[in-house]
């Protein structure tokens, strides 16, 4: 899996949106101009294709297009691919060489083939048994789908334990019940806080960080107590936390948010990027000595072309 380098990033972050909803605005969600160009030439080649050749070839340019369409609606987005990899991270421990990590993000409960997809990742987590498992946030994206939070992920469970945090949607749609419907499938919700977690004979520092839509990310908070020379890995909702992951000297971070852009194309690039993405769409990047791993989710609205939703296992390897 490919890399991407990158300096740290120093500038402060944007002001948050005002708004607890998603409206859908360039504030929220940026809207990529090539595709949207692509769009209106589409449109133009349609009628040229009528004027020069007539209603039989016009309807097979449209049928062309309607395919297109029906595998990036239909198809795609109920596609979900296991990501699996290693990484090898220079601090940690040896003796915690060969840890897995599971991790799920951005369910998107309520939405088209959000449960499907959930089923399937937990699926694949009870058959690889991953030694921890965690959840990048956006569990929830319709109110009336806060009941199927627990009864899904009933009986979820991995040897080191089960932890999350929140994401936007979280705060927007669950009313403030996120915590005790993850409480009730045993899993750990934490906001700018870490637990220490220990494997083998080794031990890393498990950091959480609060949403920074509508929460008070506060990272330095979160390693208050973690000893300078311990290995950590961040969880955190969108990959904007990076740059300031970098400066403190995280090791690891895992995210989401992003979808991974849902629409992918060579040249066109993605199709939209929501707020607090940075530079960070998904895959792996290095900033100095931090590595990030930003996941396309399980989820999000039914659109996926060449960006099929994920669930990952990570096998962390020891440098040494």
């Amino acid at each position: 899996m490919a890399v991407e380098t990158h300096a740290p990033i120093t500038t402060a972050a944007p002001p948050k949106p005002t708004s607890k909803r998603h409206p859908l605005h360039s504030e929220d969600v940026t809207i990529s101009r090539p595709w949207m160009a692509l769009a209106g030439l589409n449109t133009l080649g349609g009628l040229a294709v009528l004027r020069r050749y007539g209603w039989p070839a016009a309807l097979g340019y449209a049928a062309l297009g309607g395919m297109v369409g029906l595998y990036a609606t239909l198809i795609e987005p109920r596609w979900p691919v296991l990501e699996r990899f290693e990484l090898r991270l220079p601090r940690l421990p040896p003796a915690l060489d060969g840890l897995r990590v599971g991790q799920i993000s951005d369910t998107h409960l309520g939405l088209p083939a959000a449960a499907h997809n959930l089923r399937w990742a937990l699926a694949q987590m009870r058959r690889e048994q991953p030694d921890l498992l965690v959840f990048t946030g956006d569990f929830i994206h319709r109110p009336a789908a806060r009941l199927q939070l627990p009864v899904l992920l009933a009986g979820v469970r991995a040897p080191l334990g089960v932890f999350a945090v929140p994401g936007n949607h979280d705060g927007w749609e669950s009313g403030g019940a996120l915590r005790g419907l993850l409480a009730e499938a045993g899993v750990e919700l934490m906001h700018n806080e870490h637990r220490r977690i220990a494997w083998r004979g080794g031990e890393l520092f498990l950091l959480g960080l609060d949403d920074i839509w509508d929460g008070s990310p506060d990272l330095e908070q979160a390693l208050v107590g973690v000893p300078h020379e311990a290995f950590t890995l961040l969880l955190a909702h969108t990959p904007h936390a990076a740059p300031a992951a970098a400066k403190l000297g995280i090791d690891l971070q895992l995210s989401g948010h992003t979808h991974g852009g849902h629409m992918v194309l060579p040249l066109l690039g993605p199709i939209a990027k929501p707020r607090y993405t940075g530079q960070f769409l998904s895959g792996l990047f290095q900033l100095n000595h931090t590595t990030l791993y930003v996941s396309r989710g399980l989820g999000g609205a039914p659109l996926r072309l060449a960006c099929r939703p994920e669930a990952a296992l990570i096998t962390l390897r020891s440098a040494a």
